[in-house]
């Protein structure tokens, strides 16, 4: 992984740096060699301007044939170019190295743009030279007439040599800044990639159990987020797997504590030696309370098992809540009454129907109110609210039991959490009946102080929720 990362890096560094030194020195070789040409035809023109000049001001009298043959040196008294005169058609009149004949009619772009009154530049190879050459060519006027043109040539040779050194520096430069360029973009991959290698690492060695190594941040970035993360998770498997392993063994406590009371009443049962009715029936009656407990139990187990698995559904029928928080307060009547508790019911008469699973409704009632009547005391008191709010149906269950701790809240509804003075028998109830509230598009809210009690608020879509 480690290699992979590390030659994408740098394989990717390197094309962006190599891809700009070109693009550089595509640049300069041209800034380069525009600024050599330019100089040179700089130089030209102003010499032939000025022999141009020079003619007009003094031999303008006379014909430009006759200056040819007797004062022809006037015009390249100034320059080291070499010199071409031609007539008014084009045809070479001199040539001051020979290379034309007189004969010979020059129609080049410099000549073209000179015999309509402009000086002109031209580019470009001769027969004479293996090099380009560069020409200048100017007007020669009298009375504001084109006679002639002048013409100034310039070999590019020495100046083509000088730009050629110039592009070896430079390629030279280039190469230099691409493997400097690849040896610090390698320190840099290297710099991207060990915190990554030792990341993977300590993630590995968590895979293998060992929960307990952490990754240490290097820097402040995406890496260093990433290692906090890791180490976070960390943190939580070890506090899951510490509450897994606590309901373990809490639910082994529980299920043996009914099975031994069932086996031991099951054994006297079975002895000849009982006489009595009345023990027999309590004897049953123990038998048949415990079953229930384990049978609940299992029921939480089971349904805990489809939340995991995500086999738990809902089936959406229209439910008249009203009706259900009767049927579930009727079932607990009794509970209040054996344990002194005050039990009150209280709903709004306009309360709507609402799109849920019934069933799956009344068991979160059923619940909550479990719960709510395990903490509070004889004598104590139990609520339950149901109201609208906007377009929610809110369903309150408060007691004033000996409240929950405020370091317990966050936690209490996940799954296997018992806080300090739970009395659930598994530490799943609250965590089923918020995935049951989830799956009706709603929300669960605990709200608790210890010595005052605690509330549980149940918030449903009370429309909108046709959907299955």
């Amino acid at each position: 992984m480690k290699s992979s990362i590390t030659k994408r890096l740098v394989g990717n560094f390197m094309l962006v740096i190599i891809i700009t030194v070109l693009i550089l020195e595509f640049f300069l070789f041209n800034a380069i060699k525009n600024y050599y040409y330019k100089s040179i035809e700089e130089i030209l023109s102003n010499q032939v301007s000025f022999s141009s000049e020079y003619y007009s001001r003094y031999f303008s009298s006379s014909p430009l044939e006759d200056i040819v043959l007797d004062d022809v040196d006037v015009f390249w008294r100034q320059t080291a170019a070499q010199v071409q005169i031609l007539d008014s058609d084009g045809n070479v009149l001199m040539d001051s190295i020979g290379a034309a004949h007189t004969e010979t009619t020059i129609r080049t772009a410099d000549v073209i743009r000179a015999l309509k009154g402009n000086m002109g530049t031209w580019i470009g190879s001769v027969q004479y030279d293996t090099e380009p050459v560069i020409a200048v060519s100017h007007p020669l006027k009298v009375d504001g007439e084109i006679v002639g043109v002048l013409r100034f040539i310039s070999s590019l040779r020495e100046t083509n040599l000088i730009i050629k050194k110039i592009y070896k520096m430079l390629i030279l430069i280039g190469i230099g800044v691409i493997v400097i360029s690849g040896i610090v973009s390698l320190f840099l991959a290297n710099t991207i990639v060990q915190p990554l290698k030792e990341v993977t690492q300590v993630a590995e060695k968590m895979a293998d159990g060992q929960l307990k190594v952490r990754s240490v941040k290097r820097f402040d970035d995406e890496i260093g987020k990433l290692s906090d993360t890791l180490n976070y998770m960390a943190e939580e498997l070890i506090r899951k797997e510490q509450l897994k392993n606590d309901f373990i063994s809490s639910i082994s406590h529980e299920l043996r504590t009914p099975l031994t009371s069932i086996k031991g009443w099951a054994i006297t049962l079975k002895s000849d030696e009982l006489k009595d009715k009345e023990l027999l029936i309590d004897g049953l009656n123990i038998i048949e309370k415990e079953s229930d407990r384990l049978s609940d139990m299992v029921e939480d187990l089971l349904d805990f098992s489809r939340l995991l698995s995500g086999r738990i559904t809902v089936e959406k029928e229209q439910v008249d809540i009203v009706e259900s928080i009767k049927l579930v307060s009727k079932q607990f009547r009794p509970k209040a009454e054996d344990k002194n508790i005050q039990f009150a019911v209280n709903y709004d008469s306009n309360l709507p129907n609402i799109i849920a699973d019934e069933n799956r409704i009344k068991q979160v009632l059923v619940n909550l109110l479990d719960n709510a009547f395990k903490f509070t005391q004889e004598g104590g008191k139990v609520i339950l609210k149901a109201t609208t709010v906007e377009d929610y149906l809110v369903i309150e269950v408060i007691d004033n039991g000996p409240g929950i701790p405020e370091e317990d809240i966050p936690f209490i509804k996940e799954k296997f959490y018992r806080g300090k003075n739970s009395k659930s028998h598994t530490g799943l109830g609250l965590s089923i009946c918020d995935e049951i509230v989830k799956l009706h598009g709603g929300s669960m809210e605990i709200r608790s102080k210890v010595g005052e009690g605690t509330a549980v608020i149940v918030s449903l879509p009370s429309k909108g929720v046709n959907e299955g």
